[in-house]
């Protein structure tokens, strides 16, 4: 349980960094390249063995890593895509709902077993996402921008779902470190072709406040995924339980730092929404017990 808070609290404050660099003018695309190399030194350092390259690259996640790391890169440009053409709630809305793609492969590769208060909860969490992210305002936008979101749910899914594949089938507790220290390397290193190609069509400057904005995304950003995959060996709950109650959780608790950080006003049915995420979230992590008393 504390694993999950953790993971919840890290990726909650990403959001939070995102908001900081609107007011403090960050390009975001530089200072998540450099977020990746961070994250990856945070890994580095909290890895407790000797690192031998070598030894690496035969480990059986090695070359998953690195097309993790490649999705990153690709989704995060598909994410920034969709807030820029739809709006930040809708690339919300896609990549918090992509908990179904893990969800359904814990169940049908893993044979996990929900029980009936645990899949009202996960659809109960399904509604909660889309009423905390409504806002008022309607999208005008190109036909062919509405299959952006489309794509964000997919690559969000695969990412959760790849992670939950690694930690089970690939990896012992004492390489998460390293693994994740890996995705994020490789997602720097695809990231700085992206950026090289980039310098072709305009000249890259060096901005100290994109730096500094990369140093306080990094560190959040890895602890995200390092507790998330702690999380993911909890002795009593499944893989789908695990992921429904961390992406409601972080849209819930995100949106109650907007409020309080950065004033931001809630209609009534995000409020609804809070409500339900909170009721699913029951739900689906004291399903089993609650079954026990009806």
């Amino acid at each position: 349980m504390m694993y999950l808070a953790f993971s919840i609290l890290f990726s909650s404050l990403i959001f939070v960094v995102f908001k900081l660099y609107a007011k403090y003018q960050v390009q975001t695309i530089y200072a998540i390249i450099t977020n990746y190399f961070v994250a990856c030194s945070v890994g580095i350092l909290y890895y407790e063995e000797a690192i031998n390259l070598a030894e690496i690259t035969e480990k059986s996640w090695f070359w998953g890593s690195l097309a993790l790391g490649l999705l990153f890169i690709v989704i995060f440009n598909l994410m920034a895509a969709t807030s820029q053409k739809l709006g930040v709630s809708v690339a919300s809305v896609a990549t918090k709902m992509s908990l179904t793609i893990p969800v359904l492969f814990g169940v049908f590769f893993y044979k996990e077993e929900l029980g009936v208060l645990e899949v009202i909860g996960i659809i109960l969490a399904l509604l909660a996402v889309y009423f905390t992210s409504l806002k008022k305002n309607k999208v005008k936008a190109e036909k062919w921008a509405f299959a952006l979101p489309v794509l964000v749910f997919l690559g969000s899914g695969i990412i959760d779902t790849s992670i939950k594949y690694f930690q089970d089938a690939h990896m012992p507790e004492e390489e998460y470190a390293l693994f994740s220290a890996t995705v994020f390397l490789s997602a720097g290193i695809f990231g700085l072709f992206f950026i090289g190609f980039k310098s072709t069509q305009q000249p890259l400057k060096v901005n100290f406040k994109n730096i500094i904005g990369g140093i306080c995304l990094g560190v959040p950003n890895y602890f995200s995924i390092y507790f998330l995959l702690k999380a993911l060996q909890h002795p009593t709950w499944n893989s789908a339980s695990v992921f429904t109650i961390n992406n409601v959780a972080i849209v819930m608790f995100s949106t109650l730092l907007g409020i309080i950080l950065f004033r931001e006003r809630l209609t009534v049915k995000n409020w609804f929404g809070i409500g339900l995420a909170i009721f699913s979230i029951v739900l689906v992590a004291f399903g089993q017990k609650l079954m026990t008393y009806l």
